[in-house]
């Protein structure tokens, strides 16, 4: 049942019979946040469609950081003294859902103090690539855009230099060399050609001015970051104890660390013994080590771009035909090679948010590094069965089908806010779901694709705690993603060196594993696979809180633990 169509927004429907008090005040503060909110983040403005921003960028001084930490730490209190009895059960959500996100920037700026020893914190604030892949507008407007934007990245660049403290751990010398020297390689090399079609000299005189300073000071923290090498360490770890914080005050999982590493375990033993059974049919009388190096020697015609622009087609014709879960609109995902600056993961999607209106997103997959050796290169690129559920896990109907859903929710907060755990459960929840429903008609070599995914996300969650609360190495991880995970050398080395930079990788499986129990319990008195639709829409219709809230939503105060 879709909750829209039971009156109107409530959010249970056991709440339904309680009195409508709607509280405008509520409605008026949830705007105004946003609004501040776009304000101090430019950024997340643009991303999510408001052009009003494009250019801007966040002040990341200190004086700028302590200014958002206190605009955080004031809505949180006026957010929680909008007392229940002052709210319908909408708003009571909202509360609790804007509440729980607001906690989440708190912990990783203050907690964390990820502004100064993180430089991935900044990456998604100084991406540029609204401005130029999405064509919200035509190239000379977006053009005009882009420079502003690069005028004003050399401050930004300085405030960033000035805010890490050194020495740096040595993953986050090379992530940072990786993010800034990528991105001075792509402006120079790249960008200029994405704006020749803009024919106004002007502005051609003034692109290539900015995108010259621009370029010029990217090389300078690149050489900053190269400068850092020499003293780097081996000292990243976020500690046992604001690691346990990390997960409850993120995403609302109160669990001890033996509780969360045993479920991990858990998970990857039931995963590693479905492999051994499906590579028992695919290759047989093989170790299993032979068997996904059979699997992944089975590379997709072409490039990995070409070959995930027709499995898109195929998955989203499949959730059609199987009824897993409503694909409202229609919005199409592009598939393209990811910019240099950008290749720290194998695939992502960037994906227009609630202001825009019929824009494509962007599904894109990264070659491997140029400089790895010829034989790390080929075993980087994934095989056909792998690369399958890396694009139902990106697009269909991973990704781009939850924030199809996202954008048209009609809570204001749930169409702007998302959960870690919630965001990248569910698109690994799909790789899982796609299978068990009928994917290839149980091809073993399609479920060892499914499987080596599954275990990839196993090994992330149980390094996240290794390294962050267990005294685990990033050597040792590195070997748990080859010997667990059954990961190529490159795909290991970077798999280990991201869960020092993202300690919260492990939400992959914790949010899958949150999604599975929930849908579980929903179904066990609706039908059961029948009632997956039902399930599946009813849970997207939230927006992307933190899944415990959700869970307690679709199942009452007595819904249990969400794992």
């Amino acid at each position: 049942m879709n909750i829209r169509t039971v009156a109107g927004l409530c959010i249970a429907l056991a709440a339904c019979s309680q009195k409508n008090r709607t509280n405008p005040d509520w409605a008026r503060f949830a705007n105004q946040y946003v609004e501040a909110y776009f304000t101090a983040r430019p950024d997340v403005g643009v991303a999510d469609g408001r052009h009003e921003f494009d250019g801007k960028l966040q002040d990341f001084s200190p004086a700028g950081l302590d200014r958002e930490v206190t605009r955080l730490h004031a809505a949180r209190d006026r957010a929680a003294k909008f007392p229940d009895t002052s709210l319908d059960i909408q708003q009571q959500f909202e509360r609790n859902y804007l509440i729980a996100m607001i906690d989440t920037d708190l912990f990783w700026r203050e907690t964390a103090q990820w502004p100064n020893r993180n430089p991935q914190f900044y990456s998604d604030a100084i991406d540029p690539q609204v401005y130029l892949t999405r064509p919200y507008a035509p190239p000379a407007q977006r053009m005009h855009a882009f420079i502003l934007y690069e005028q004003a990245l050399p401050r930004v660049l300085e405030q960033i230099r000035d805010n890490l403290r050194t020495p740096l751990p040595r993953t986050y010398v090379q992530q940072g060399r990786d993010l800034f020297g990528g991105m001075a390689d792509y402006f120079e090399k790249d960008v200029p050609g994405i704006f020749t079609s803009v024919r106004d000299p002007g502005l051609q005189n003034e692109f290539k001015d900015a995108n010259g300073f621009a370029v010029r000071a990217l090389k300078m923290l690149d050489r900053w970051f190269e400068l850092q090498a020499e003293n780097a360490t081996a000292v990243f770890s976020l500690g046992p104890d604001i690691f346990q914080q990390m997960v409850k005050t993120t995403e609302r999982v109160d669990l001890p660390l033996d509780r969360l590493e045993a479920i991990g375990k858990q998970d990857l033993e039931k995963n590693l013994a479905a492999l051994r059974d499906a590579c028992a049919k695919f290759a047989p009388g093989k170790g299993v080590d032979e068997c996904v190096a059979k699997d992944d020697a089975d590379k997709p015609p072409g490039s990995p771009v070409e070959a995930a622009r027709g499995q898109v087609k195929e998955l989203t014709d499949f959730v059609s035909a199987q009824k897993l879960v409503t694909i409202p609109g229609t919005e199409q995902a592009k598939v393209d090679e990811a910019p240099a600056y950008a290749r720290w993961n194998f695939a992502y999607i960037n994906i227009p948010g609630p202001y825009e209106k019929n824009m494509p997103s962007v599904y894109y997959i990264a070659p491997p590094d140029p400089h790895w050796p010829r034989a790390e290169q080929m075993a980087y690129l994934p095989g056909r069965a792998t690369l399958l559920f890396t694009t139902a896990h990106e697009v269909m109907p991973g990704h781009f089908l939850q924030f199809l859903h996202e954008n048209r929710v009609p809570s204001l907060i749930g169409r702007i806010f998302q959960s870690y755990a919630f965001v990248e459960g569910w698109a690994h929840y799909t790789e899982e779901m796609v299978w068990d429903a009928g994917w290839s008609g149980g091809d073993p070599e399609m479920h060892i694709g499914q499987l080596t995914e599954a275990l990839l996300r196993d090994v992330r969650f149980l390094s996240a705690i290794g390294m962050h609360a267990r005294g685990m190495s990033v050597e040792e991880s590195e070997r748990m993603f080859r010997e667990s995970a059954f990961q190529d050398a490159g795909n290991a080395r970077q798999q280990a060196a991201r869960g020092t930079f993202d300690p919260a990788y492990l939400n992959y499986t914790l949010g899958k594993l949150m999604i599975r129990k929930l849908r579980d319990d929903w179904t066990a008195s609706r039908g059961g696979r029948s009632a997956w639709q039902s399930f599946h829409d009813q849970f997207l219709e939230y927006g992307a809180p933190p899944i415990p809230l959700i869970r307690t939503a679709m199942l009452g105060a007595s819904a249990g633990p969400p794992l």
